[in-house]
C-alpha cells in the first residue's frame, strides 16, 4: 500500500487565508495610526525596510499582535546574535522572489524551446520563509528596541506643510469641490473634497493619496489595467486594492494612514471576493501598489527639483 504524501506547503495560500480571516472581522488594521519603535515600516534586521507585500503583510501583524519593535528576523539571525526565540512564539511567513537562468535554462531543454532569448533563460520563483518579531525574541542588544517616536499634533482642517507640498508637486491636476472623491481617466483628474471638510487633516492627504493611486494607472504612467471595471465587479475590485494598498505604502513615508471617504461592508466585500477567488492576488496587487507609490513618489521628486513647475 501506497503510503499517502504530506500535502506540499502553499505560502500563498497560508498567507491569503491568513489576510482573509483577518478582514471578516470587518477591519482593515493597516489603517490605524501606528509607529514601532520611531518606524513607520517594518524592517529588516539590518535596518532596511521591507517593500511590496511583504511591507504590507508585516505592517499587518505587527497592528494585530501589538508589537512595540519594527525588526523582523528569522531565528538563524537571531541566533548569530546570540538570541533566543521566547518559548511558544508563533513565527509569522513571508516570501522572497527569485530569479534562476539554470532552472529556466533546463526548462527550455527538455520542452525542445530553442530559444536563446533572456526570457527563455530566466526562471521567477517564490520561495517562503518565516520570520520574528524583536518583541519575541530575548537577549537582542536594546537597538532592536527604540524607544517610540511622540505624536505630532496637526490643527484641524490645515494643510500639513510637508505633505502638502509632496502632493502639490505632483503633475495631475486636482480639482477641489464637492462632497466626493474620485479619478475620472477620459480628463485625467482628480477630483476632491476641500481639506476643511475633513476632521483630520492626515484623513484628507490618505483619501488623495488614494485617488492619485488610481491616477497612475494611466496609460502614459504606468498602464495598468485589470479589464472593464464597473462598480462592484472584480477589475474595480482589483483596482481599490492596488489604491488602497498604494496609499498605506505612501502614508508609511509621510506621516498619515490609508482612507477612503466609504469604509463599509462593499468595500470589505472587494477585498474577500478578490483574496477568495485568487489564491496569488495579493502578491500581484502589492506590486502594483509598490510600483504606484514609487511612480509618485518620484513625480513629486521631479516636481520640486523643476524650478518653473515648482513655482507654477
Amino acid at each position: 500500500m501506497a503510503r499517502s504524501q504530506k500535502p506540499k506547503f502553499d505560502a500563498s495560500e497560508a498567507i491569503t487565508n491568513e489576510l482573509i480571516r483577518i478582514i471578516e472581522r470587518g477591519v482593515l488594521p493597516w489603517r490605524k495610526p501606528w509607529t514601532a519603535g520611531g518606524s513607520t515600516q517594518p524592517l529588516r534586521h539590518t535596518g532596511e525596510p521591507y517593500q511590496g507585500v511583504n511591507n504590507f503583510l508585516l505592517t499587518m501583524r505587527t497592528m494585530v499582535a501589538g508589537y512595540s519593535s519594527p525588526y523582523w528576523m528569522t531565528m538563524r539571525q537571531a541566533n548569530e546574535m546570540d538570541a533566543k526565540i521566547r518559548k511558544g512564539e508563533k513565527s509569522a511567513l513571508v516570501v522572497f522572489y527569485g530569479q534562476s537562468r539554470k532552472e529556466a535554462a533546463e526548462a527550455s531543454s527538455s520542452s525542445g524551446d530553442e530559444t536563446d532569448g533572456e526570457a527563455a533563460r530566466a526562471f521567477r520563483f517564490q520561495k517562503s520563509y518565516r520570520v520574528f518579531n524583536a518583541d519575541q525574541i530575548e537577549g537582542l542588544p536594546e537597538s532592536f528596541h527604540p524607544s517610540p517616536l511622540p505624536e505630532t499634533a496637526h490643527p484641524p482642517a490645515k494643510p500639513i506643510p510637508h505633505i502638502q507640498a509632496f502632493f502639490d508637486a505632483i503633475d495631475i491636476t486636482t480639482v477641489f469641490t464637492g462632497r466626493e472623491a474620485y479619478y475620472i481617466p477620459a480628463v485625467d483628474k482628480v477630483y476632491m473634497p476641500l481639506i476643511e471638510l475633513f476632521e483630520d487633516p492626515r484623513s484628507f492627504y490618505g483619501v488623495w493619496a488614494h485617488e492619485m493611486s488610481h491616477a497612475t494607472k494611466a496609460r502614459h504612467r504606468l498602464n495598468r489595467s485589470f479589464g472593464h471595471a464597473r462598480f462592484g465587479n472584480t477589475a474595480y475590485a482589483r483596482e481599490e486594492i492596488v489604491a488602497e494598498l498604494a496609499s498605506c505604502f505612501l502614508g508609511q513615508k509621510l506621516g498619515f494612514t490609508a482612507h477612503t471617504l466609504e469604509m463599509n461592508a462593499a468595500y470589505l466585500d472587494n477585498w474577500l471576493r478578490v483574496l477568495r477567488s485568487d489564491k496569488t492576488a495579493i502578491f500581484q496587487l502589492a506590486a502594483d501598489a509598490q510600483r504606484a507609490c514609487d511612480w509618485l513618489v518620484e513625480a513629486s521628486e521631479k516636481g520640486r527639483a523643476d524650478p518653473i513647475a515648482a513655482a507654477a
